[in-house]
């Protein structure tokens, strides 16, 4: 997506600010619950909660060291997408009723620009619940290994190379 598409698109993605936090928790929260907790055992679900609910990814995130970007619909947070550990893609989520109209992608997109052009870094890496294998695989992501259940979490290890 070149920048004038961006710019035609009725939301607007930037970095999040503090005041996002937990709109973007709840959101993640509500459609997690819709779409990815049916493939978890119990305690997968209660370790997703726990992760989005720890003040140490919160600290983590007003220190600078869990990036977010956002989408914005107005004054709607309809997306939300971080990164850990420089290059690792931690979450992407987008509200339901804003599925398949290319916001994930364009959170995709800019972090991939972000990282290539101004964090010097190469490729990107995450962990993909098993509902959004078939998304990274159409975004050019590829698995480099099989499906593994992490405490409770089924995930498939990918990456992609700029």
């Amino acid at each position: 997506m070149n920048g004038d598409d961006r710019q035609k698109l009725p939301y607007h993605i930037r970095w999040a600010r503090v005041e996002d936090w937990e709109p973007a928790m709840k959101m993640i929260w509500r459609t997690f619950l819709k779409f990815e907790a049916s493939d978890y055992s119990e305690e997968g679900i209660r370790n997703f909660l726990d992760f989005i609910t720890d003040d140490k990814l919160f600290h983590a995130f007003l220190r600078g060291d869990y990036q977010m970007m956002v989408a914005v619909d107005g004054e709607r947070l309809i997306g939300a997408a971080s990164v850990r550990n420089r290059n690792h893609l931690s979450l992407l989520f987008v509200d339901e009723s804003y599925h398949r109209q290319g916001i994930g992608r364009c959170l995709l997109d800019h972090f991939c620009d972000y990282l290539k052009t101004e964090a010097g870094e190469n490729y990107m890496s995450l962990q993909a619940a098993p509902y959004a294998v078939g998304f990274y695989l159409k975004t050019g992501f590829q698995a480099v290994s099989p499906e593994e259940e992490i405490g409770g979490i089924r995930v498939t290890a990918m990456e992609k190379y700029f």
